[in-house]
């Protein structure tokens, strides 16, 4: 996005692989839930996302140490000018499907096309700005944009590339367990729907020997196992069926790590560090449900959330809280302090429509750690009474006799999440408030929040160091009436969508991240979520023969780190 890549052409590998690592091996994952489709392209169906990880490529990879860097994949060059208008990508020579026609611009295309007009809703957005694709060589195609946006090049490519011919006279959008058949390091082996689903490394992946990839895909076989719960994944983990387990409870960390295996030196423990915002997780309210549409209630809600309580009930109060959308980093606002310089230039014409604290400076209130939380509830039931709502007969209600009750979606084996979630339904009827909460398996969770039928919700949207235009899915009005965005909250703000909208024109690093801090303003202090906790370090117990670098990438334990630059040793 600016200035230069840090790796010269001539790189031997990405700075966080190991390009002598060992081949060979296997490593098995847990997952919680389950699957009923083989296509993660769509909005239909669940599938495993390690199907687009493994068996899939893109254009373009990420490098996991470089937030606005990527460097050519299945693309040998990339062309564009200097208002980035359009983009031209020229295939490598040898690329190949898996099995073993080449990949041809015409795949592109049809790719592109495809999931921008079938695909899931995220999709959309960036095929809608681009005005004119071409064939411009045996190995080369061009897209032309109608929308100065200079993340465009980036973003298509990283957009998955397809085998035309595997879909014709196919519905792409009907839900299937036929794998798309990809050009990456793996292809799907074994599968057995809400069971478990193994890749398999290709013998004969095209790429294997590219700079880009020396160190990454040591293993031969990567299988998922699936569970109802988590504590059986752990369980199995401890039996040793599973080879890594993934701990993001920090009480549990210190106390359920201390197993035989553990003692003996079988098992590691791994505490990977890392320099990404915070991102967003929490309880997200629907605010196209009328009962939150007024920011007041949302606020007081807020205020009945005992953040202090819970996190010391079920993480030892280790975790430190989520301050806003981008904290941890240098995108995210200060809490607490007033908007200046040009942050606060650019939210002055939104003036009228930002909601109080996103200028003068926002912090989220604070329990002193008693469960009774008499502070912050007086403040709740101040707003709630402002808002229309007061207690009748122990009952709050409004002013037509309706009671303030709604129900909060999560899905089974969300033990952190249902736990949580089962001290505030404790707190909210100190207020009058009825609250339920329904535990659903992964089809119908997603069946529902695809369809937005929740009234409140687990949310979690983890947030890069180089936003860009999924943050229009995350947080753009579309998502209020189109389904399967990622807008569960229903955020409809003008002020969010100008401030995304410099983030992808500006070429000034200093006025991108101005945008985003402002960006954060607005989204904290729309009060759309109950912020939650988030760690620094990812923790992570796996075999001791698995092994990984010593030299991190800046996002640490991200998507492309586990198993990805993992060998196992023999």
């Amino acid at each position: 996005m600016y200035g230069e890549p840090a790796l010269p052409p001539d790189f031997v590998s990405l700075p966080y692989a190991n390009p002598d690592a060992p081949k060979g091996g296997r490593i098995v994952l847990g997952e919680n839930g389950g699957f009923d489709s083989l296509n993660p392209f769509i909005e239909k169906g669940k599938a495993p996302p390690q199907v687009s990880l493994y068996t899939v490529e893109t254009l373009m990879g990420r490098s996991l140490d470089e937030p606005f860097s990527l460097y050519g994949l299945l693309a040998e060059s990339i062309s564009t000018d200097s208002d980035r208008s359009h983009v031209e990508f020229t295939l490598r020579e040898g690329a190949r499907f898996a099995d073993g026609s080449p990949v041809t611009p015409e795949d592109v295309i049809w790719s592109f096309e495809t999931l921008g007009t079938k695909g899931a809703p995220r999709y959309r957005g960036s095929w809608a700005k681009v005005a004119k694709s071409e064939i411009t060589g045996p190995r080369s195609v061009k897209f032309t944009f109608n929308t100065a946006d200079r993340e465009l090049p980036l973003i298509l490519g990283l957009r998955p590339v397809l085998k035309k011919a595997q879909w014709e006279g196919k519905d792409f959008t009907a839900s299937t367990l036929e794998a798309p058949i990809g050009s990456g390091p793996y292809v799907v082996d074994k599968f057995e729907p809400g069971r478990f689903v193994s890749f398999r490394k290709n013998p004969d992946w095209w790429g294997k020997d590219l700079p880009f990839n020396r160190g990454l895909h040591n293993l031969d076989e990567i299988r998922m196992e699936y569970f109802g719960i988590d504590t059986a994944a752990f369980e199995s983990f401890k039996a040793g069926l599973l080879s890594s387990y993934r701990e993001t409870n920090p009480a549990k960390w210190a106390t359920n790590f201390d197993f035989p295996a553990v003692q003996a030196g079988d098992v590691v423990k791994a505490e990977i560090p890392h320099g990404r915002p915070s991102g967003i997780e929490g309880l997200a309210f629907n605010t196209r449900k009328p009962l939150f549409a007024d920011w007041r209630v949302r606020e007081a809600l807020i205020h009945a959330f005992n953040f202090e309580l819970v996190n010391q009930t079920l993480n030892g109060g280790v975790l430190p809280r989520i301050t806003s959308y981008f904290s941890n980093s240098t995108l995210g606002m200060v809490p607490g302090q007033p908007a200046e310089g040009r942050v606060r230039e650019l939210l002055d014409p939104f003036n009228a429509e930002l909601l109080p604290g996103a200028l003068e400076g926002y912090i989220l209130p604070a329990s002193d750690g008693s469960e009774a939380n008499r502070k912050n509830l007086r403040v709740a039931t101040r707003l709630l009474e402002e808002a229309g709502w007061t207690v009748q007969d122990g009952v709050l209600k409004n002013a037509a006799g309706e009671p303030f009750s709604f129900e909060i979606l999560l899905t089974q084996g969300q033990d952190d999440m249902i736990g949580a979630a089962s001290i505030y339904v404790e707190a909210l009827k100190r207020l009058g408030i009825s609250a339920r909460i329904s535990t659903v398996d992964s089809a119908q969770y997603v069946e529902r929040t695809n369809s937005y039928n929740f009234d409140m919700t687990h949310y979690i949207r983890s947030l890069s160091l180089s936003p860009g235009n999924e943050q229009m899915n995350y947080w753009g009005a579309r998502g209020v009436t189109e389904p399967g965005s990622r807008n569960w909250p229903g955020i409809n703000s003008p002020a969010a969508e100008a401030m995304i909208a410099v983030m992808l024109s500006t070429q000034d690093p200093a006025e991108f991240t101005a945008a985003v801090q402002a960006l954060d303003r607005v989204l904290i202090t729309g009060r759309y979520v109950i912020p939650m906790w988030y760690s620094p370090v990812a923790r992570l117990a796996h075999r001791s023969n698995l092994r990984y670098p010593e030299k991190l990438p800046v996002y640490g334990d991200w998507p492309g780190f586990q198993p990805e630059v993992w060998w196992e040793e023999p």
